[in-house]
């Protein structure tokens, strides 16, 4: 991969980790306080989660992934992508917290980790694809 490339390819990666960053911090200090005062972990994440998809549309597709195609297609795909993450966050949830009985606060912490790794596959390859290979000819 040339030099352009790589700076392309790493500077995305830094706005989609900034709007990520933000987005998550947020939701996981409300997921500590509402799941510390009543509601159980997956109901937690179930409510949250399109809340936060939802705000960080915006900071994704015009941000991080400067996306300029067919506004419904990407709407779509994003929303496609998030049912995913969504089902492999409470999967992981399920898993170790209900299984295997660790603890859901650092759980949580690593299905952010992890499901932010896949949504910026599904981000950059499925759902914002056209414009990062027009970012890369400039």
């Amino acid at each position: 991969m040339a030099r352009n490339k790589w700076l392309s390819l790493i500077s995305q990666m830094a706005r989609y980790g900034v709007v990520g960053v933000i987005n998550n911090l947020l939701g996981y200090l409300i997921y500590l306080a509402i799941t510390w005062l009543w509601l159980d972990p997956k109901l937690a994440v179930t409510l949250l989660y399109p809340i936060g998809a939802t705000t960080a549309y915006f900071g994704h597709a015009k941000y991080a992934f400067t996306y300029q195609g067919n506004p419904g297609q990407g709407m779509l795909r994003y929303i496609v992508s998030h049912l995913l993450g969504y089902a492999i966050n409470v999967s992981l949830l399920y898993v170790f917290t209900d299984r295997l009985g660790f603890a859901h606060q650092g759980v949580q912490i690593f299905a952010i980790v992890a499901v932010g790794g896949v949504l910026y596959l599904l981000f950059r390859y499925w759902v914002f694809p056209a414009n990062f290979d027009n970012h890369e000819n400039r």
